[in-house]
């Protein structure tokens, strides 16, 4: 039954149960009171027939809390897992519980629903005990049906029927006591994923409407900026008769910067977005230097908050034997989401709905009301399926950009973005500096801990609304930086101070937020302790850590990854050029402004191998221990914990935001690399047996110890330590050569890749030399990460001739192989007006050659003469012929 809210209210035989709830406003900027919103009756439970409908106001994100939520609902009631359909997050039919995130949907927003069930599995057996006069401990409830001593039989919609029941959570309706458990607690198919393999399940990028338009949007230069003066106040002009030409054209729709194009046919929308003629205003605009993140957060304004100040930690650190002051720093990074943004908006003036991708749905209705300027009751946001995300993407920036389109044009429009506007648009996951201070006293204990975390980042208002001027675009501060911000450890001397910030670029919410970096900075710091102290890294952590189910964690994944204790880097060889080490960490993830919250505890134990002649890291194994309480669907947490490994290890190797030119150039997958599946480290899961314990969210916990367990790892196999991330192989290679390099404790600009050298010779007289000295001394450009070599399989037999057909035509040889020499190889000498040059190698060697060249830094270099590594390659480019 697809019924809304309101529907149920009036619904005949049927038993509710509801609740009076206060929506929550949704993160606030610095200095800014929650605006209250009035309460509202929130559904939570609906029996009718022999189905028992429950209603959550979150979404799943793959994390499979549909099925975990059902399998609560179905436990308290008796029922089978097939009885209980799960509604989340529809916006006419869900409550307003606010955003997916905290990875609080288990441990927080599932206890309604729990309360509810236990509600209406009371009034049920009321029922049934008065209509057979006997005591409900009599009585047996199985798949929704009461069983009498002698045989007779109730179903709940025999008891119900002819009667329309409301009843309120109390909070005092018992709870089956976890011993009774015959659901909970045990691993249940995932009830999505059936329709996922088969192909039945509709994302929104397949979804389709009746009547349906495409739209395309053309966003503004100042790409990754939402404040300042000029956005939404950029647009100058929009040709329309350039695209004349192109048939199927509805419509151009322009609000102040906001553009956008409908046409007939998704191919024609993409092509009129593209050949529209557009003429904006100078942008003068710039970003800090981006080469130096580090030093661009310290110019950054902010508001220093100090959350905690125990002892005395000057005195302690004046006294301190040896002092250690350090500097860690996160990169900007993508939440990357594999496909592209999409939504679907059918707009009516009398109830628009939204089809979305979005983790936030009754939030981003409040925002397209704002948009709109029309009452919340009036937008309907239907949640679909889509891309993984893990939070905030361009998914509620797209739906914004339909229903515009749609209230232009009067049809339901279909919008979806290019890679490159999702990958330059969206909100990143911030860079973060964390500052350490200091030391130890001459017994090797910790004299004290001065941590400073600086968190540049907001909760990214919609796109549309800045474009269009809804809102205005201030650079808003938020409190972010809490996340895990004070260490596990129980230090004499601590203080903690978190310093508040406006975005230097758009960003906003990602997994793990900022616990991921700050942990990063905690545990590689008491590592670094560990070893000065001359003390096995695991047994130091346990020196100062009190709490008992964090002591147990850390002593059974050490047991579990048979860690053999070490007091210097093991340096272990293994074969060829290569390295082997392991690293530990811990963390417990705290979420929310301080004090916040506590999700689950995760242990580390990271097996690396790393190559000395190339720099390249790999991670071979993970083991690690995860606490999550009480685990509804066993299966369910592992799956998160693998997700989460994965996902935190491509990040800590891989992933980094790049900027050219006061712009994000990390426009496709070639200069924003990711793990691959032959990367893929084994996972070993341990989850400590807590039933029952509370539970605790395990969405994001696993991956919060991850940098610093790797980069110990590293340290272990190196003795180098990494305080700035991604570890690239570039960044290693540079390292392994630099004399001293174990030890530079400030966060440097970006490495680069090694560049080979251009050998000038026979200089044709002094303007050649001239004209030759100068094209070199030109600045260095972005490097464009290396990407890993694509399987044998990947291409086709067709697309692989198609590409030596297309090398013959350009005669690539001719000036790209040396007599004798291979072919394509380079070492051709050349005379030209500037001296010789010798023509470069351009076979598929990921050393010598561009093997590791993605297609962004080919197009780059034969379009505009950039190398992959920054340098310029003129004057023999750019390739124009």
């Amino acid at each position: 039954m697809h019924l809304t809210r309101d529907q149920w209210l009036e619904q005949p035989d049927a038993l509710l149960v509801i609740d009076t709830i206060q929506p929550p406003s949704g993160p606030m900027p610095k200095g800014q009171s929650a605006t209250l919103k009035p309460r509202e009756l929130g559904l939570f439970l609906a029996i009718a027939g022999d189905r028992v409908h429950a209603f959550n106001g979150h979404v799943d994100l793959g994390t499979g809390i549909r099925t975990s939520l059902a399998q609560i609902v179905a436990e308290e009631l008796n029922l089978d897992m097939d009885q209980v359909e799960m509604v989340l997050g529809d916006t006419e039919r869900a409550p307003n519980q606010g955003a997916t995130i905290a990875s609080a949907t288990i441990q927080i927003s599932a206890i309604p629903l729990r309360n509810a069930a236990a509600e209406a599995r009371r009034h049920l057996g009321r029922l049934a005990s008065e209509r057979w006069q006997t005591d409900v401990e009599r009585l047996r409830l199985q798949r929704g049906r009461f069983h009498h001593p002698d045989g007779r039989e109730l179903s709940f919609a025999e008891l119900i029927a002819g009667q329309h029941i409301r009843l309120s959570i109390s909070g005092d309706a018992p709870l089956k006591p976890p011993s009774e458990y015959r659901l909970v607690g045990q691993a249940a198919q995932r009830v999505d994923i059936p329709g996922k393999a088969t192909g039945e399940l509709t994302y929104v990028h397949d979804m389709r409407l009746p009547g349906m338009l495409h739209g395309r949007v053309v966003r503004p230069p100042y790409a990754g900026y939402d404040s300042g003066e000029f956005v939404g106040n950029s647009l100058l002009s929009v040709n329309e008769s350039s695209i004349a030409d192109i048939p199927g054209i509805v419509a151009v729709v322009v609000i102040r910067d906001f553009v956008g194009v409908v046409a007939e046919r998704e191919e024609q929308a993409a092509r009129a977005a593209q050949q529209l003629e557009i003429e904006w205003k100078p942008w003068t605009q710039k970003l800090p230097d981006m080469r130096d993140i580090a030093q661009a957060i310290r110019d950054n304004p902010r508001i220093a908050r100090m959350v905690l100040d125990k002892g005395d930690v000057e005195q302690a650190l004046a006294n301190a034997d040896q002092r250690l002051t350090r500097s860690y720093l996160w990169p900007y990074q993508l939440h990357a989401s594999i496909g592209p943004s999409c939504a679907l908006a059918d707009y009516s003036e009398q109830q628009s709905k939204v089809w979305s991708g979005t983790q936030n749905p009754h939030l981003l209705r409040a925002d397209l009301a704002w948009l709109l300027e029309c009452d919340e009751n009036r937008i309907e946001v239907i949640r679909m399926e889509a891309a993984g995300c893990y939070g905030r993407n361009c998914a509620d920036d797209v739906c914004a950009d339909a229903l515009l389109l749609s209230r232009a044009v009067g049809k339901p429009v279909r919008v979806q973005l290019t890679r490159e506007q999702e990958h330059v648009w969206e909100p990143k996951g911030t860079a973060q500096l964390m500052e350490v201070d200091g030391g130890l006293n001459a017994d090797g204990s910790i004299s004290a801990y001065d941590f400073q975390t600086s968190y540049p980042s907001n909760g990214a208002p919609t796109l549309a609304l800045l474009l269009t001027g809804r809102v205005e675009p201030l650079p808003m501060m938020f409190e972010m930086g809490d996340r895990t911000s004070i260490p596990p450890y129980d230090y004499e001397h601590m203080r903690v101070t978190i310093n508040d910030m406006a975005p230097l670029v758009r960003a906003s919410w990602m997994r793990g937020v900022s616990a991921m970096p700050n942990s990063f900075a905690h545990e590689s710091y008491i590592d670094e302790l560990a070893f000065a102290a001359g003390v096995d890294p695991v047994e130091y952590r346990l020196r100062h850590l009190d709490d008992p189910r964090a002591r147990d964690l850390i002593q059974a994944t050490a047991q579990r990854a048979d860690w053999q204790p070490r007091t210097q880097p093991q340096q272990t060889p293994a074969e060829g050029d290569v390295l082997r080490g392991r690293g530990f960490a811990y963390a417990r993830y705290i979420h929310s402004k301080f004090p916040g919250f506590g999700a689950a505890w995760a242990a580390w134990v990271a097996d690396v191998a790393v190559d000395k002649r190339t720099g390249e890291v790999a991670v071979t194994r993970v083991v690690i221990g995860h606490d999550a309480g009480m685990m509804i669907n066993p299966e369910g947490v592992r799956h998160q914990i693998h997700g989460n490994v994965v996902q935190s290890t491509s990040r800590v190797l891989k992933e980094q935001v790049q900027f050219e030119d006061s712009r994000v150039a990390s426009t496709e997958w070639g200069t924003y690399p990711i793990l691959t599946f032959p990367e893929v480290p084994a996972i070993d899961v341990m989850m400590m047996p807590r039933q029952t314990e509370p539970p605790m969210g395990s969405g994001e916990s696993a991956s919060v110890p991850s940098a610093a367990a790797i980069a110990n790892a590293i340290f272990d196999a190196t003795g180098l330590r990494f305080r700035e991330l991604p570890i690239t192989a570039e960044r290693v290679r540079a390292a392994l050569a630099a004399d001293g390099g174990a030890d530079n404790a400030a966060p440097a600009a970006p490495a680069t890749g090694k560049r080979s050298k251009w050998w000038l010779g026979g200089l044709a007289g002094v303007l050649g030399a001239t004209l030759g000295l100068l094209t070199t001394a030109l600045p260095w450009r972005a490097e464009i990460a290396p990407v890993a070599p694509a399987g044998s399989g990947t291409w086709s037999a067709a697309t692989l001739e198609r590409g030596r057909l297309l090398a013959a035509a350009g005669d690539c040889a001719v000036c790209h192989t040396a007599p004798g020499g291979a072919s394509n190889a380079g070492g051709l000498a050349m005379d030209t007006p500037f001296g010789t040059l010798y023509s470069t190698n351009i076979t598929p060697d990921r050393e010598t050659g561009i093997g590791s060249w993605s297609f962004g830094a080919f197009e780059r270099a034969m379009r505009e003469g950039i190398s992959r590594d920054g340098r310029h390659l003129y004057p023999a480019f750019p390739y124009t012929a």
